[in-house]
């Protein structure tokens, strides 16, 4: 990394904070990072050095650190206050090259941009047929509800391209940024797609991400309303919650990943931590959603037709990359096992989604994770056993409570997962039970009504 020494440089502002001269090296990295000479202060350590000297009126000075596109920098600022502005004395500049971010930094920033910008977002299979839909746009409601009813179906069967030669499921680079017309949005929208599991060029799945070209400001957000959902106070306040929420994070991952423009690493390193915390916070207001879900006595789920060895293997497509982080082997249900079960196939996926997502977090790196199905007469079972430290019998009479979280700290969860999973199960006539040992990880078992017409 290349880097260079400068000894001193001076400039001058006036009363208005603006910079009206300065020597190099300063000049050239002002104006590298969207300044004007003369013009504003661009670079915010000095411009807080400059406005702490004024409010003041004595001689302040402080080590200071910035970016542009191409270099960091750090210097020693003196900033002297005077009649009509201050005068800024630089020593020990440094500089040094920025290293090339890699395409997965980059893809990284993309991603989480995407997602917090978008207003539908939707889990799809390998043929781009719809699992599971969610949004927060008001001016989605019309498209989210068909979708939800549509699944199984490609959602470019309702999402349609503009140009109608492109549609699922051809090929999905073919799709990724094409724009749709939504039904009821005067907003214009945009396709992103994101290939899950092991490789891009076979994946098992996709996100669907629908993302407009501005927000929505005339009026103030209104709930989204879901067919199967009966009226609660949760569901009522969750759209107007995930909206302000994304929209926080979205802009902290634009100051994070600096697409606002350079900025030292202490304020990015901040602002990932705003972003950090934003994601607990959306995902405790989606737990909090379904739990008022599962717990209304009106809540009946579908009885789809569903097999169990087929769901388990997208789950485990799902969550490979996430596996593959941790040097994890998933070892999946095999291609023409079957377990024919009655259940709705989004829920039971959620209820996977869980044990599997819980299997990876709590088996040590380079382990592994069996998913398997069996078939007793009038019950058919899946079963999810990891590698972890397993539970002992107070910890497994306690692990499918409500908040329950057995002692964790940080990781973020809610101590809802397993309660909602449990709760999802008896609600399809089946049962979610847990076997386990201290040191021998944990077997949980999926139980539902077999197929008897297969």
């Amino acid at each position: 990394m290349a880097s260079a020494h400068i000894q001193s440089a001076r400039a001058r502002t006036d009363a208005d904070d603006r910079l009206i001269e300065a020597e190099e090296p300063l000049a050239s990295f002002h104006l590298r990072a969207g300044g004007e000479l003369p013009g504003p202060i661009v670079t915010p350590a000095l411009l807080e050095l400059v406005r702490k000297a004024r409010a003041s009126g004595k001689k302040v000075s402080r080590a200071i650190r910035a970016q542009d596109t191409f270099e960091q920098i750090s210097a020693w600022a003196e900033v002297t206050p005077g009649r009509m502005g201050t005068v800024i004395n630089i020593s020990t500049w440094q500089a040094e090259d920025l290293p090339e971010p890699s395409l997965a930094e980059d893809n990284r920033g993309r991603l989480a941009l995407v997602k917090h910008l978008s207003g539908l977002t939707a889990r799809l299979d390998e043929q781009q047929r719809i699992l599971t839909v969610d949004w927060t746009a008001r001016d989605m409601d019309t498209l989210g509800e068909a979708m939800m009813q549509a699944v199984g179906h490609l959602w470019s069967e309702l999402a349609r391209p503009e140009n109608p030669t492109l549609a699922a499921p051809a090929q999905w680079r073919l799709l990724d940024g094409t724009r749709i017309v939504v039904p009821g949005s005067e907003r214009q929208w945009a396709v992103q797609l994101v290939p899950l599991g092991r490789s891009e060029a076979q994946p098992v799945g996709f996100d669907l991400y629908l993302v407009p070209d501005r927000p929505l400001t005339e009026a103030p957000p209104k709930p989204s309303r879901r067919p199967d959902r009966s009226a609660g106070i949760g569901r009522e306040i969750a759209p107007v919650l995930r909206q302000p929420v994304s929209r926080i994070i979205a802009n902290a991952e634009t100051i994070r990943t600096q697409l606002a423009g350079p900025l030292a690493d202490e304020y990015s390193n901040y602002a990932a931590d705003i972003a950090s915390a934003g994601e607990h916070l959306l995902a405790l207001i989606d737990d909090l959603t379904t739990l008022e879900m599962v717990e209304d006595e009106d809540f009946a789920p579908a009885p789809d037709h569903i097999d169990l060895a087929d769901v388990g293997r997208r789950a485990a497509g799902i969550l490979g990359v996430r596996a593959k982080e941790r040097g994890i082997t998933i070892d999946e249900p095999r291609l023409g096992e079957s377990a024919p079960a009655i259940g709705e196939f989004r829920r039971t996926l959620q209820v996977l989604l869980n044990l599997v997502g819980n299997a990876i977090r709590y088996s040590p790196e380079g382990g592994q994770v069996w998913i398997r199905v069996e078939r007793d007469g009038e019950r058919a079972r899946i079963i999810v056993a990891d590698q972890g430290e397993g539970l002992d019998e107070d910890q497994q009479a306690r692990v499918f409570t409500k908040f329950e979280r057995l002692g964790r700290q940080g990781d973020g969860g809610s101590g809802l997962g397993l309660y909602i999973s449990r709760r999802l199960a008896e609600a399809m006539g089946g049962s979610l039970t847990v076997e386990s040992a201290k040191g021998q990880g944990a077997r949980f078992t999926l139980e539902l009504p077999a197929d008897l017409s297969v």
